[in-house]
């Protein structure tokens, strides 16, 4: 550890300095009867700590055959692929459009471009609906 040295001075109070150890030193009082500095502890000091991404929302295929992904909320949009049944997915967002089987809200897929209805889709846990 790195001490600096301090010189007792006439002005009353302490002064702190910042030692290379990171520790805080604070000098006595004038008059007092210690010319060495007294170590004072800040490792309990609050730190800045980064803030965690949240996890992707995510959905569980519910649907007896595979599920179509769509690249629109619409069931006559351009087939882009199919998910397993069983299979756990993330979500990025959900959107209004065409209802299957009463339900018009579908799932804009987090990593693969496309929808799928959430009809077929159990969420588990909250998505947020798209922003546009």
């Amino acid at each position: 550890m790195m001490y600096l040295s301090m010189r007792r001075t006439a002005a009353a109070g302490a002064a702190i300095l910042l030692a290379g150890s990171g520790a805080l030193l604070a000098a006595a009082p004038a008059g007092a009867h210690s010319a060495q500095p007294t170590r004072v502890d800040v490792s309990a000091a609050p730190t800045a700590e980064p803030a965690a991404t949240p996890a992707a929302p995510k959905g569980k295929v519910v649907s007896r055959l595979p599920l179509s992904i769509r690249e629109q909320p619409k069931s006559a949009s351009t087939f882009l692929g199919a998910l397993k049944p069983g299979s756990v997915v993330e979500l990025s967002c959900k959107k209004h459009g065409q209802k299957v089987d009463g339900n018009d809200l579908w799932y804009l897929l987090a990593v693969k471009p496309g929808y799928v209805s959430a009809r077929y889709v159990e969420n588990l846990s909250p998505v947020p609906l798209c922003k546009k």
